[in-house]
């Protein structure tokens, strides 16, 4: 599982299933065999539900609850935080919170990207006006807190996707863009501010990782030009690696004791070559005194990603590019096994589970490949048939006037699986207006 190595004090998780974060950050165990190889728009899918508005983010999954985000209206003034039943996809409840920042609503910008976090007693919803909203899991509102009202208006042209992480008595949310840039933690119990460390003003979309270091937690931040670990009790920054660019997106996600991946995008048209060339790596961390050595064990040649997170599975490390090609490495050695083409190009971070890994691809299909360092396609799964795709409840105005326009516009205007959640016998994934549940027939 991706965030098996991921250490967010997971003892203030209850004991049940639960994928309580972006990426499965303290997720529970998963059974491989409880999650179908094959699906169809007529076979292993449970249910559709349709959302009011569009989301980007991805579910989240506490017991037989599921949580997931959409905004909506012409300024994205409605932020909705949507309960769902695991069982059957039915809404439970929709919180409705107004924008404390409204800004246009656009194929081109965020659009509830960022992925709350969840645990025993509240989900925490943040979104990309600034509002962070705790809600009890009965959908009652426990407090509101607007960072872009504290702190300043977010100055990013495309908008936020930074997710929050959470300790057991902490959120903490990353701010990188062209105005003020920070990291804050805010209290889970009340939304007081717990702590901010400010940070160089970059543009960045990355989301901060929880990784034990040296047998501790550090909130690892890898964005626009650096990688920095810092202490989630106080916010001190403990260590910091420059030799890096290009790294806007993807997430550090752990491969080892002290080791994790950092993964950087040559840009949509090569912009961030360079620094990408020496920013898709395996980063090690280790005590130096009273300090911290920070190392590349090696940089992969050839592997860059888009938006999905290089990730580590029984010994191998994945990458998937804007294009939809895998690369297979050898977390040992730097070794390249594979590069070879997947049926559609991933936004959304694959999903290991056993012998198989699942690669969503942006317009519906997912491939599963086989792990392991040969190549072999096991499965290609379509969700929605290609002349019905999914509806767009909040679908905004496009303006498709210049050419630059027109080819953003079919990038990012089309149903898109952008995340997904899994608990043993139920995998969500998530398209803009829809959550879609796969799990096997016959059981």
């Amino acid at each position: 599982m991706l965030s098996s190595l991921i250490l967010i004090a997971a003892s203030f998780f209850a004991e049940q299933p639960a994928w309580p974060g972006f990426l499965g950050a303290g997720a529970s165990e998963i059974d491989p065999a409880s999650i179908p190889l094959k699906w169809s728009p007529t076979e292993n899918v449970a249910w559709d539900a349709s959302l009011p508005g569009h989301g980007q983010s991805s579910p989240l999954i506490w017991g037989e609850k599921v949580f997931v985000t959409t905004v909506e209206g012409d300024n994205k003034e409605i932020c909705h935080t949507i309960c769902l039943s695991l069982n059957d996809g039915s809404i439970l409840w929709d919180h409705k919170h107004t924008s404390t920042a409204p800004d246009p609503n656009s194929v081109y910008i965020s659009r509830a990207a960022t992925t709350p976090v969840v645990d025993g007693q509240h989900v925490f919803a943040f979104f990309e006006c600034g509002d962070l909203i705790a809600l009890s899991h009965d959908g009652r509102e426990v407090w509101t807190k607007s960072l872009s009202k504290e702190y300043g208006k977010f100055l990013n042209k495309f908008g936020l996707s930074s997710s929050p992480v959470q300790t057991e008595a902490s959120v903490i949310v990353l701010i990188d863009d062209e105005g003020p840039s920070y990291l804050v933690a805010l209290s889970k119990s009340d939304g007081s501010i717990l702590w901010k460390t400010d940070r160089t003003s970059r543009t960045s979309w990355s989301s901060p990782a929880i990784l034990p270091i040296d047998g501790k937690p550090q909130v690892i931040v890898s964005s626009a030009g650096s990688v920095d670990g810092y202490d989630p009790a106080s916010g001190k920054l403990l260590w910091t690696l420059t030799d890096v660019g290009g790294n806007t997106g993807p997430t550090p996600l752990p491969a080892g004791p002290n080791q994790f991946f950092i993964a950087a995008s040559p840009g949509r048209s090569g912009e961030n070559s360079d620094g990408a060339r020496k920013s898709n790596a395996l980063i090690q961390v280790t005590p130096d005194g009273d300090s911290w050595k920070v190392e590349k064990l090696w940089m992969a040649a050839e592997a860059t990603p888009s938006w999905a997170s290089p990730f580590v599975h029984q010994g191998f490390a994945y990458w998937v590019n804007r294009v939809g090609v895998v690369y297979c490495i050898d977390v040992a050695t730097g070794e390249q096994k594979y590069a070879q083409r997947t049926k559609q190009s991933c936004w959304a971070t694959p999903l290991p589970l056993g012998d198989r890994i699942y690669f969503f691809g942006k317009d519906g299909v997912t491939t599963v490949l086989a792990a392991g360092p040969e190549f072999k396609e096991l499965a290609a799964n379509e969700l929605w048939p290609a002349d019905t795709p999914p509806s767009d409840n909040g679908a905004p105005k496009v303006d498709d006037t210049s050419s630059d326009r027109k080819q953003a516009n079919a990038m990012f205007s089309g149903p898109t699986q952008y995340g997904v959640a899994a608990v043993s016998g139920s995998l969500l994934i998530r398209v803009g207006s829809h959550v879609y549940c796969v799990r096997d027939s016959d059981k």
